[in-house]
């Protein structure tokens, strides 16, 4: 998705924004895009998701930074790390599906009707139970493959892509493949080609890549480079419906505040009871991740109450003026 393209979904007025404070969320520093920067990372095999992100922070020299979705250490690919306030946004990306491509070899040689056959069987909702050597609880839950494909077969070796699920472990996968055939089976190699909306074909950054581009800005105040590379937090979020609020609603959410119906300006159109929205400023940036409580239609016809329950503060406060006051109590 093109800034234009995420400028567009979020419905941006800049004839209504006040450019005293706040950031149009496609213009901000690279100083701010520290703060509230995604980076789609190409892991290296070797080190674990923890230490790249360990030399990540080095890097950039931040204290803070996270990443969506864990992978173990021998296995490459698509890493969406968020930095500094931006680590908030990244929960939304583990509703979102996965692809792998999978290197496997199957102990012995089956006919080419019974591996379709098996890769059928493996499409779907199917029971999984996690590895041993696992962090979660080592319960028996049902995962979904969306799409299970062989791309190249030479004898014994597979190699194949695998749509699925968040939360799939694909060298158990594998591994229950080669229980079913009889003769087992062993995965080899393993890279992940898609989180979520973040593909690899749509071009990773490398850690080598990163250094060079920080060095560049760093010492030559050059930033063409890391611009590139950092993108808003923003792109994270635009699978979900958004919300675009008033300038004075904004520091009050900020603090804690739930977001009431004369502090809403847009919604998304066919908004549902229960949605997960993004609260946006009237410059694009993100506020906060907030569930619906009312229906499009039901906001619409409301003058007052809550309209959202907020799940996730992303902006920090104070970022927007302040322009509510507490309730003092009376007393009697």
């Amino acid at each position: 998705m093109t800034l234009k393209q995420l400028e567009n979904l979020i419905e941006i007025d800049q004839d209504l924004t006040d450019d005293s404070f706040g950031n149009y969320f496609d213009k901000r520093s690279i100083e701010q895009l520290l703060d509230y920067g995604l980076i789609i990372l190409d892991k290296p095999p070797g080190p674990t998701s923890h230490e790249t992100v360990a030399w990540t922070k080095r890097l950039l020299k931040i204290p803070k930074i996270g990443h969506s979705g864990t992978l173990d250490p021998q296995v490459s690919g698509v890493l969406p790390l968020g930095l500094g306030e931006a680590t908030k946004a990244l929960g939304v990306l583990l509703y979102g599906p996965k692809e792998y491509h999978a290197l496997g070899r199957i102990h012995s040689l089956p006919s080419k009707e019974k591996l379709d056959e098996t890769i059928k069987l493996f499409t779907g909702k199917i029971f999984q139970k996690p590895p041993q050597r696992s962090s979660v609880v080592r319960q028996t839950r049902i995962r979904t493959i969306h799409e299970f494909e062989i791309l190249e077969q030479k004898e014994r070796l597979l190699l194949t892509r695998i749509l699925c699920e968040s939360g799939t472990y694909i060298r158990k996968l594998y591994y229950d493949i080669g229980e079913f055939l009889g003769s087992g089976a062993t995965m080899i190699e393993l890279r992940r080609t898609r989180v979520d909306q973040f593909l690899e074909s749509d071009g990773l950054v490398t850690l080598h890549e990163l250094a060079n581009a920080f060095s560049l800005w760093e010492e030559k105040k050059d930033s063409s480079k890391l611009m590139k590379i950092i993108k808003p937090i923003e792109y994270a979020l635009s699978g979900l419906k958004s919300v675009i609020i008033r300038d004075s609603a904004v520091d009050a959410l900020c603090h804690g505040a739930q977001l009431a119906i004369p502090g809403i300006l847009k919604i998304s159109p066919h908004l549902k009871n229960g949605d997960l929205v993004a609260i946006y400023t009237q410059k694009g940036e993100v506020v906060a991740l907030a569930k619906s409580n009312m229906s499009e239609q039901e906001i619409q016809d409301a003058t007052k109450g809550y309209a959202f329950e907020t799940k996730r503060i992303i902006m920090a406060p104070n970022t927007y003026p302040k322009k509510w006051r507490k309730k003092t109590s009376q007393k009697e």
